[in-house]
């Protein structure tokens, strides 16, 4: 037994008290048990933090944050990011619903630009052994 307030104590009340959170990972197979996968995601933000101071002015920041954040939806939509930015950008001038150019709906009429499953494991294999 362990003293409420030791170190032991408060890790074993905390414990208890995030039980069922720690638990979800054993009731759904899909979800992973660490957040390695979240922590790869940021990993780019921080290091272009380095790199973003030289954007040239506030401006030019936002577009690149703008855009940053459209290939970053592609890639989490499984959308191959240059197919989906060259139809778009063919697609805007001719009017197109916006709804319709979001990565998520615009894989649905063009299927062959769906990055595939086993490709994208890989690729996130990877990353993991240049940490």
């Amino acid at each position: 037994m362990f003293l409420p307030e030791s170190l032991s104590g408060k890790a074993t009340t905390y414990t208890l008290n995030q039980w069922t959170a720690l638990n979800r990972s054993l009731d759904d197979g899909d979800l992973s048990i660490d957040n390695n996968a979240s922590q790869r995601a940021m990993r780019p933000v921080a290091i272009g933090r380095k790199n973003w101071m030289f954007v040239g002015s506030k401006p030019a920041g936002h577009r690149a944050a703008i855009l940053i954040s459209m290939i970053a939806s592609c890639k989490a939509n499984l959308v191959e990011p240059w197919a989906w930015l060259k139809d778009v950008l063919i697609q805007l001038p001719l009017g197109a619903p916006l709804e319709s150019l979001l990565p998520n709906t615009w894989l649905a009429s063009h299927p062959q630009h769906r990055r595939k499953i086993a490709e994208r494991r890989k690729l996130e294999r990877q990353r993991c052994s240049d940490d």
